[in-house]
This record gives structure tokens, sequence and C-alpha cells, in this order.
């Protein structure tokens, strides 16, 4: 097993160095992928004090999240690493819990780790609780199978596993649907607890937008119910009956 990190990050400039400083305390390999940030997030990734502490994937115009994750991904394929951690840059996600994944990770080589938060937390905003909820009731309808948290960034891909799947989405919703592809294709999802840090309400920065994005993952839930109704279901029953 030959694991990276990856950061994708879009704005920010606040967060960024001291995430990757921390990250590097507990990997040696690391991907930084930016994603059209015009907030001066590039001049901090080009800074001097920051040459030859990763490996660098620039995209010219924010495309979002989710393509941010498959550049990083292609790029840790091509050097030759059979797994990846990704985390986000906003500083959410402590970099200590990389070695508790990645013990998971060689425990189950096969599977996809996924960190999950502590929702009694009281500094964890009420939204993110709900979302939460949310999702994991449309992964049950969509996969019969039940995940404490489905929208943490902090996991562990194993890369030939995943590089095969054609996704639909580009940004926020595509970590739901790298789930949802995984558990049709039988790829182990396998929960880590993890922990979460939640700055004050005036300190933390977040790119969703929470009409638009919320629409996007309601049609992505909309399409993979359509999916799992027509295919995955009759194929798993198809198997049941043949014993397959």
């Amino acid at each position: 097993m030959k694991y990276c990190v990856i950061i994708p990050v879009y704005n920010s400039k606040n967060h960024i160095a001291d995430v990757i400083n921390s990250v590097l305390n507990y990997a040696d390999n690391l991907i930084v992928v930016n994603d059209g940030s015009t907030d001066g997030t590039v001049e901090i990734l080009n800074a001097p004090t920051m040459q030859n502490k990763f490996e660098l994937v620039s995209i010219a115009k924010n495309m979002g999240k989710g393509y941010a994750l498959r550049q990083g991904f292609h790029r840790a394929l091509q050097l030759g690493f059979t797994h990846a951690v990704t985390l986000d840059a906003d500083g959410q996600h402590l970099a200590g819990d990389i070695p508790l994944v990645m013990q998971k990770a060689i425990e189950n080589p096969e599977g996809l780790i996924i960190g999950s938060r502590k929702f009694n937390n009281p500094n964890m905003p009420r939204a993110n609780i709900f979302a939460n909820k949310f999702s994991i009731f449309w992964f049950m309808v969509q996969t019969g199978r039940k995940l404490p948290d489905t929208q943490t960034g902090f996991r562990v891909y194993p890369l030939r596993k995943i590089e095969t799947i054609r996704l639909f989405t580009n940004r926020y919703e595509t970590e739901l649907e790298l789930l949802v592809r995984s558990a049709w294709r039988n790829i182990p999802l396998i929960p880590q607890t993890i922990n979460v840090y939640y700055p004050p309400k005036n300190e933390r920065i977040s790119h969703f937008r929470h009409f638009r994005d919320f629409f996007r993952i309601s049609i992505l839930n909309t399409v993979l119910c359509f999916y799992a109704t027509i295919w995955f279901y009759p194929a798993m029953l198809l198997k049941k009956i043949l014993g397959i």
C-alpha cells in the first residue's frame, strides 16, 4: 500500500498553509489541487516556504470540489499511489486522524474508509446535522445500507477500485455519488470515527451555495433512486435467485 493525501482547495488563504504543514507531520506525500482560487491562495501555495513540500495540481477556472478530487485521483495514480486520503482545506479536519483512518485502510485495503463525525458536538451547526440525516436516508434508499456519516470529506479511497467509475457530477455532490456508486460495485464502505474542529461562526468558511448546491444534490438523489430502481435492486435480486 502506497498512499498520499489529497487536499482540494478553493479560496482558503487563511487556512491552507496551516493545513498543509499539519498534514506533513503525518504524511510524506501530499497533493494539493488548486481549484481556480482567486483570493491569494495561489500566492501562498507558490511561496518560497512551500517549495518542494507537495505536488501542486492547478485548475485555471473553478470547476467544483468533485472535479478537483478527480484531478487529484488522476495525478495520484500517475505517481503510483494505491490509496488517497482526502481532507478539506478549511481546517475542520484534524491531520492527527490520518494515522487512524490509514490503519483502518491497512486492515481493509479493498474498502473505502469514511471518516464519521461525532454529531453530539455542541459546536456543530444544526444545518450540518439536518443535511446528514437527509443524506443518510436517501443513501439507504439507493443502496440498502446505512452509514453514520455520508457527507464527510475525510476519507481513504482505494484508487484502483474507483478509477473506472464514470461520475455524473463535478461539485459537492460528487462525494455522495462516489459513496453510492461504490456501494453498487460492492466496494466495502467502512466508517471510522474522527474528530472535527468547528471554529466560531464568524470564522467559518463555506463555499456551499445553499439553494444551488442543495438543488444539485436533490437532482442527483432523484437520478440515483431511478438507477437503483431499474438496475441495482433488480440486479441484486437476480444474483440472489441465481446464487451468484
